[in-house]
């Protein structure tokens, strides 16, 4: 039966917030489920970011946010009892785990388990005790593999993909569309793979020597060494092109455009031994996929739930391989429409509003 969220309160302490990437649009949709039905939503944290959501993400049910000082990061007494005061006023409290865990006395609460890394999830008896009203929810079901692997129960919730009625492909421009964050640590983006993959294809392959590589994401002032490193990699080739911090219109003008989208997360990376430096999901490939680009991804970790090779995308193991079958798609038009349109179907089916809202309302 569904519930009536008209009236509960809501509260989210992610503490990743402001970079603003997949894991975020992907508990914000979760929270979204919650504010489309009336739900009153407070954010943690010490400064209004609503301008920012609003130009990154499409949700536009985030327009009476409350904002409360962040009181997570503090470990005296004092604060640890602000804490629990703060709490027991919420009917539901989500909160993106960095490793640290506290006591919640909100009626109902959850953890969201973005990124499998063992040291994030160590359960000592002190833990234990903390994690007693909460469950654990997950975006894949690769990360809630590894969860299980670490002695957490977990349940997966679909993210939300907004695809378009129709896509033109015979609008698509000759744009290979790399997207994700600048930054070299964590689970990278390698857009420095992505350069130097882009300058063999075009020498190896004349058809595509008038192609333009554009590489979009978040940049933070602390990843800016990080992007002119990219930018002396791509030396002066005018057909690779950076775009940090774009709003929601130009990302999604870009996918429009492109024909083809390059994802090298994960990277020569072994997924299962360390399955925290591959992709956990992949939201930007699908949201490529379903504005028609032809998605080209490693081969690791959650995207091989995402892409099947061959019907709904293309998965390479190098960089060689990456290449080759750029070449091959690229010279038949009519397998390059097969997999457009079969990506964009199990995109309708599987990661649409509906489907996470009937899954809030049953699991959450």
């Amino acid at each position: 039966m569904k519930k009536n969220f008209k009236k509960l309160k809501v509260a989210l302490y992610d503490p990743y917030l402001d970079t603003l990437g997949g894991g975020e649009k992907y508990i914000l949709s979760i929270i979204a489920v919650f504010a489309e039905e009336g739900a009153e939503v407070t954010f943690f944290w010490d400064k209004d970011l609503s301008n920012e959501i609003k130009n990154r993400f499409s949700f536009q049910c985030f327009k009476t946010l409350k904002w409360k000082k962040n009181i997570f990061e503090g470990h005296s007494l004092f604060n640890t009892l602000k804490t629990l005061w703060t709490l027991r006023t919420f009917d539901y409290f989500f909160y993106v785990t960095n490793g640290s865990y506290f006591f919640s006395p909100a009626k109902k609460n959850f953890i969201y388990a973005m990124v499998p890394d063992e040291r994030l999830y160590k359960l000592s008896f002190l833990n234990r005790l903390k994690l007693a009203n909460y469950k654990v929810v997950t975006h894949s079901h690769f990360t809630q593999k590894w969860l299980g692997r670490f002695g957490f129960d977990s349940f997966v919730l679909p993210p939300i993909i907004d695809i378009p009625e129709k896509v033109d492909l015979a609008k698509k421009e000759k744009i290979i569309l790399s997207v994700g964050r600048f930054f070299s640590h964590l689970h990278s983006k390698r857009q420095d793979v992505a350069i130097e993959a882009f300058k063999k294809l075009k020498k190896a392959h004349l058809e595509f020597s008038d192609y333009r590589l554009i590489l979009a994401g978040g940049l933070k002032e602390e990843d800016k060494p990080y992007l002119e490193k990219l930018k002396s990699l791509a030396k002066d080739d005018s057909s690779i092109i950076f775009k940090p911090n774009i709003g929601l219109y130009e990302l999604y003008r870009l996918y429009r455009l492109s024909t083809y989208f390059w994802h090298f997360t994960g990277f020569g990376i072994d997924d299962e031994k360390n399955p925290e430096a591959v992709e956990h999901l992949g939201l930007t490939p699908l949201e490529a996929a379903s504005h028609g680009c032809v998605v080209m991804a490693y081969n690791a970790g959650g995207l091989k739930e995402t892409v099947e090779n061959g019907r709904t995308g293309f998965l390479f193991s190098s960089v060689e391989d990456l290449i080759r079958t750029m070449s091959e798609v690229n010279s038949d038009p009519k397998l390059k429409g097969t997999v457009t349109a079969n990506m964009r179907k199990e995109i309708k089916k599987m990661y649409n509003y509906r489907t996470l809202e009937e899954k809030v309302h049953k699991i959450i």
